[in-house]
């Protein structure tokens, strides 16, 4: 079979010949027929991401760790769980761990837009308990899954939603999916600090935080109340590190902003994730939920990973 195969951690990988998989008594045969390139498969091959040696315990193997795929009779199921060196990114998988794709979503829909809804909804609802009429700041809404966050919000009753970005163009498109306002990044600390104690209004209520680093820095520094009085709570759920990894966090943006940090995926229950999960599919279905979706063939996968136009865009690798 044809996949995309990584030899040394942190290169590219190749479209080139691959073993086929051999299912064992437990296990699917399944045709891949869409996977979504995110920055997860990056990391994971970089080696920058802690859970790198679990999916690429060898090499060379064949990158991706999910995708949508056809069982024999045709039928559509999402897939995961293969065993290493076997990867999503590839005309062929064999898995034991597969799930339905609802009736009437197509491939590629399935592959890039559950996952990024998902990223925001599971957050909002079960991590932060967002309740209506809260204003939410979405800290990187020019991302992919950022621009999916602002919708999300929206459709949970938020009443106020603020993005950011860097790209003026992006961060139009930002408002069109529903942010009552934006702020863009590539400002000095001084501006940028004034733009985000301008927008907050009453305040921030929850922030879905994609970028980290320095964006996030400046906007910590500005929740630090300038006088004594109760400070208005904060939830902020740390989803991404777009904008690097670390960030100077001082003492009082803690102690008296009313700050509190957690992760996008904490506060997680089982009946709250799959009632998440039914929500996002019937949102998708009925067309609440969307985005942009670019369609790269699996030959042309050295290209794509070495590209940072999308703006916005899901990339989706077909077999």
């Amino acid at each position: 079979m044809k996949a995309a195969v990584l030899h040394a951690l942190g290169k590219c990988p190749r479209y080139e010949d691959f073993p086929d998989p051999r299912p064992a008594a437990d296990e699917v045969l399944i045709h891949v027929k869409a996977v979504a390139l995110e920055n997860i498969d990056k990391a994971m091959a970089a080696g920058t991401h802690f859970a790198h040696r679990q999916f690429l315990s060898r090499l060379p193997a064949v990158v991706g760790f999910d995708g949508i795929g056809a069982l024999a009779d045709g039928r559509l199921v999402g897939f995961g769980g293969m065993k290493p060196p076997y990867g999503a990114m590839a005309d062929l998988v064999v898995t034991a761990r597969t799930v339905p794709v609802p009736e009437g979503m197509d491939a590629v829909t399935a592959a890039a837009v559950p996952a990024s809804t998902l990223t925001s909804l599971i957050p909002l609802k079960l991590g932060a308990r967002l309740q209506s009429g809260e204003t939410v700041l979405v800290n990187g809404a020019t991302g992919v899954s950022g621009g999916v966050a602002v919708q999300v919000a929206r459709l949970l009753g938020a009443g106020r939603v603020i993005g950011t970005g860097r790209n003026p163009e992006s961060l139009k498109r930002v408002l069109g999916l529903g942010a009552d306002a934006v702020i863009n990044l590539e400002q000095d600390d001084g501006a940028l600090r004034a733009d985000f104690r301008k927008n907050a209004g009453g305040g921030y209520d929850v922030v879905l935080d994609f970028l980290w680093g320095r964006p996030t820095e400046v906007l910590l520094s500005t929740l630090v109340p300038e006088e004594l009085r109760f400070a208005k709570p904060v939830r902020l759920v740390q989803i991404g590190e777009k904008a690097g990894p670390l960030l100077h966090l001082t003492a009082d943006s803690i102690r008296t902003s009313g700050l509190e940090i957690f992760g996008g995926a904490s506060r997680l229950d089982p009946a709250g994730m799959e009632s998440c999960v039914k929500t996002a599919y019937e949102w998708i279905r009925e067309g609440k939920v969307s985005m942009e979706i670019e369609q790269i063939p699996l030959k042309d996968i050295e290209s794509a990973w070495e590209r940072d136009d999308f703006h916005g865009r899901r990339i989706v690798i077909i077999p």
